[in-house]
């Protein structure tokens, strides 16, 4: 009869995280195939999105925090955004976004 061949046991080490870039890139191509699903966008030009996402959010979120201390608040509600957002965008695109932002708040509540 054969012996069973001792099996090595690999040594535990931590198994190294890749580190991931987190972007909105993905849900950019996501609305560019809704309204024009036979175009397409460069790496850079989805670069200059994602920056451009950032930067808006940065000032929604900036502004949302300034209103929660100037009313003596301590926590960011769906009001301040939505005041925030009327702040920051011009006109028309705030109306659209208010819009927009509301229903989406209403379908997420409503399918909890």
């Amino acid at each position: 009869m054969e012996e069973a061949k001792s099996v090595k046991k690999p040594k535990d080490r931590k198994k190294r995280r890749r580190f991931r870039k987190e972007s909105y890139s993905v849900y950019i191509y996501r609305v560019l195939k809704q309204v024009h699903p036979d175009a397409g966008v460069s790496s850079k030009a989805m670069s200059i999105m994602n920056s451009f996402v950032n930067d808006i959010f940065e000032r929604i979120v900036s502004e949302a925090s300034r209103l929660a201390k100037h009313n003596k608040r301590s926590t960011i509600t769906s009001r301040e955004i939505q005041t925030a957002v009327r702040l920051i965008l011009p006109g028309e695109l705030a109306k659209h976004a208010v819009s927009e932002g509301t229903k989406a708040v209403t379908k997420y509540t409503s399918s909890k």
